[in-house]
């Protein structure tokens, strides 16, 4: 096979044809896939020798006893122990992991932010995270953290993976190239992308500058939430979920390793690029997934359904029905409910809920909620429509109404949120978000029939 002509070209296992090429579809199936002709043994795991002078080894996600084993099989040029040598630690002041509680912060409260402007700083997929909000405990690995990425430039013989944590990435400015040791993911926005706890990669700017959102999961491993009632179809279909094919690099260069681990970065230096399994099997993998193929159920009658009807990710707590995160989403979806107030009501809630604006308007919220934009809700506070948003849906016309031109998102977790000193004192926080609620007016005159 002939090597590419750009030293950072992957060399990649043979394209699949339509809108799989080069990836293979569904979630959390056994893929396999080979770069090179025959380089994945066939009927077991380890032989005495691997073709083409490979090493076999074995990446695991969860325990060995865990029901089902999250594992993948990797073929590659030398073993994982040739890419870490003397650990050095490294100071990325800006991402941070819980707990981090700042006792000169308050988190208690309802916030909104404005988009996070681009600087003028070249900033990579590290020196570019910014954390906002910490939840639980990286130690114990329980809850997670909430980021927002800026990145202008590609990341150059450096590698990087996370020992404490999966990070679903939900890109909503530019294009962004995920170089990983089982294949290269493209994301762009109205995708997401997952990427597993332990994996190598490095990330590329393909159309900078690039912002989006990150939500860091310590705990259990994002899975596709039980649809009850709902049954089989609709919601995220697992065939839409795409892992990427084999891809590998053969090239001997100094190159850094960025290891997060409990919360701290440590980098060890190697000679050559880690990216280097040429041939892959197993449930252990990145995936993407476009979000325009999400299919939301809602109310066809009366009555607006629990938020939890849009969940497209969930990762378990251990508490049946109650998450350590919810990834839910927000997209076009008609309006029909009859003598219905349609937009999410008030409420407050034993969860936490961050959300994100990709674009267009939330309905809740139809103003100062932009793309880009963030807000928190923490526990048991309580929040919903401003009141230009209640008026409306108390005095709109129900008829069929198509809500149109909107994306948002929310990581919602059962663990109370504590911003950051960044999130709090440097980011672009809306200072009179609280206000928004302000004006709504007492209707109640204590007499009968509806007003």
């Amino acid at each position: 096979m002939n090597r590419p002509a750009d030293p950072h070209e992957m060399i990649q296992a043979p394209s699949l044809a339509g809108p799989n090429e080069g990836y293979m579809p569904g979630f959390a199936n056994d893929f396999e896939t080979e770069a090179l002709p025959g380089a994945l043994p066939q009927g077991m795991n380890s032989p005495q020798k691997c073709n083409y002078g490979l090493y076999g080894e074995q990446l695991s996600g969860t325990a060995f006893t865990a029901d089902p084993p999250e594992r993948t099989w990797t073929y590659r040029i030398r073993p994982s122990v040739k890419h870490s040598h003397r650990y050095q630690k490294i100071d990325l002041p800006h991402w941070k992991s819980a707990p981090c509680v700042d006792p000169d912060v308050i988190s208690l409260g309802q916030y909104r932010w404005d988009p996070m402007p681009h600087s003028d700083q070249g900033l990579t997929w590290l020196t570019g995270m910014r954390t906002m909000t910490t939840a639980g405990d990286v130690n114990t690995q329980v809850g997670m953290a909430s980021h927002i990425y800026l990145v202008t430039e590609s990341m150059v013989d450096s590698y990087f993976f996370s020992a404490d944590s999966e990070l679903l990435v939900v890109p909503q400015e530019g294009r962004l190239r995920f170089a990983t040791e089982l294949g290269i993911i493209d994301l762009a926005p109205q995708e997401i992308a997952i990427i597993p706890r332990g994996l190598v990669y490095r990330v590329e700017v393909l159309e900078g500058p690039c912002r989006g959102f990150v939500c860091e999961n310590y705990g259990q491993k994002f899975e596709l939430p039980g649809r009850g009632p709902i049954g089989a179809n609709c919601m995220a279909n697992p065939r839409d979920f795409k892992a990427p094919v084999a891809a590998f690099e053969d090239r001997e260069t100094p190159s850094t390793v960025t290891i997060k681990w409990c919360g701290q970065f440590h980098e060890t230096k190697i000679g050559h690029s880690p990216l280097d399994v040429v041939a892959w099997h197993g449930n252990y993998a990145p995936f993407k997934y476009d979000l325009t193929t999400y299919c939301p159920v809602g109310a066809i009658l009366f009555d607006h359904p629990d938020p939890s009807i849009f969940t497209v990710l969930t990762a378990p707590s251990g508490v049946p029905g109650t998450a350590n995160i919810d990834f839910v989403l927000f997209r076009e979806r008609w309006m029909v409910a009859e003598n219905t107030f349609r937009p999410p009501w008030y409420h407050k809630n034993i969860m936490s809920e961050l959300m994100g604006n990709i674009y267009g308007q939330y309905d809740a919220k139809p103003q100062g909620f932009v793309p880009g934009g963030m807000s928190l809700h923490n526990m048991m506070l309580p929040h919903g429509p401003d009141k230009n948003a209640f008026e409306g849906a108390s005095n709109s016309n129900l008829g069929p109404e198509k809500l149109d031109n909107t994306m948002s998102f929310m990581f919602e977790t059962r663990f109370p949120q504590h911003l950051t000193a960044f999130a709090a004192k440097d980011a672009p926080l809306q200072d009179d978000y609280i206000d928004c609620w302000s004006d709504i007016e007492k209707k109640f005159d204590g007499t009968p029939g509806l007003k």
